[in-house]
């Protein structure tokens, strides 16, 4: 089989993972490939997720790399057991590798943190609000209609018996953005504290008055697996969207989302009675910039 040119960000974090371990288990490349009964070429595709690895190697590789039973050893397992197909693949006539990549971490991810200063996220939008934040950006009818497609798809990942936590801090700025109107907009705030009433999903909303520490950090989302050393940060950017691995950088982000989470207001309990709001709260302020509409 030819090396694939464009792995998934799973088949590369999967063959980044083994790298890892090669190198910390003190063993060449070559070495690797005497091992694996193959040439070194191969190895260095395997490490950079355009060759596959089949789970059999893959438990004899982990073996070798002296990587211990645990959670670790069969989260790794699992990536190499799935294939990387679901229904992200329908829209590759028109979404690119990075936004499916996106759907295929959202869809096998535990917990996702994220935070979006400007815009209420993509996994808590409604169709027309979805549309005209689409708009913006993709002149043509038709492919935006077909990006909004996807966006609601990928909403999927919050329900079902599967779904993992979400907890969304949304600054107050994306709150009085009009994007699409007065009644898109207030749609869309009846969407999010619709959308708490999942016992899964939580949404704070960070006020102007808490200061600028969201202003240095823009949006950022944290997937988490269950599994601390394969969680992954993703930086969208209209060119070049990034996923980072980093434990470094992964420790920074899950303090500054913590840190945003501790300025930000109180969640969204929709089924709390107004009287309980002794201080201003997430809901308190939605319901606030709604009535203003």
């Amino acid at each position: 089989m030819a090396p694939r040119t464009n792995p998934s960000e799973r088949q590369r974090r999967l063959g980044a993972e083994l790298r890892k371990l090669r190198v910390r288990a003190g063993l060449s490349g070559e070495q690797a490939a005497a091992f694996l009964d193959a040439d070194r070429a191969r190895v260095s595709n395997i490490e950079t997720g355009r060759i596959d690895v089949s789970r059999n190697r893959l438990y004899k590789v982990l073996r070798e790399y002296e990587c211990p039973p645990g959670p670790y050893f069969d989260a790794l397992m699992a990536m190499a057991q799935e294939r990387g197909r679901g229904w992200w693949d329908e829209f590759a006539d028109t979404i690119g590798p990075a936004a499916r990549d996106l759907a295929e971490l959202e869809s096998r991810s535990t917990v996702i943190h994220t935070h979006n200063p400007l815009v209420v996220p993509g996994m808590l939008q409604t169709e027309e609000y979805a549309r005209a934040v689409l708009a913006a950006t993709e002149p043509e009818p038709q492919r935006a209609d077909r990006y909004s497609e996807f966006r609601l798809a990928r909403q999927r990942a919050l329900t079902g018996d599967s779904a993992g936590r979400y907890h969304a801090i949304i600054h107050e700025a994306a709150l009085h953005t009009r994007v699409g109107g007065p009644t898109v907009m207030r749609r869309q705030l009846l969407r999010l504290m619709e959308a708490c009433r999942s016992p899964n999903v939580t949404v704070q909303v960070f006020p102007f008055e808490a200061g600028v520490y969201a202003a240095h950090s823009r949006s950022f989302v944290i997937f988490g697996c269950g599994v601390p050393e394969l969680d992954t940060v993703y930086l969208e950017h209209p060119t070049n969207s990034l996923f980072l691995w980093d434990g470094v950088e992964l420790d920074e982000y899950a303090k500054m989302f913590e840190r945003l989470s501790e300025l930000a207001l109180a969640p969204v309990d929709p089924e709390s009675a107004p009287e309980s709001h002794e201080s201003r709260d997430s809901l308190s302020l939605i319901q606030h910039v709604m009535y203003t509409l």
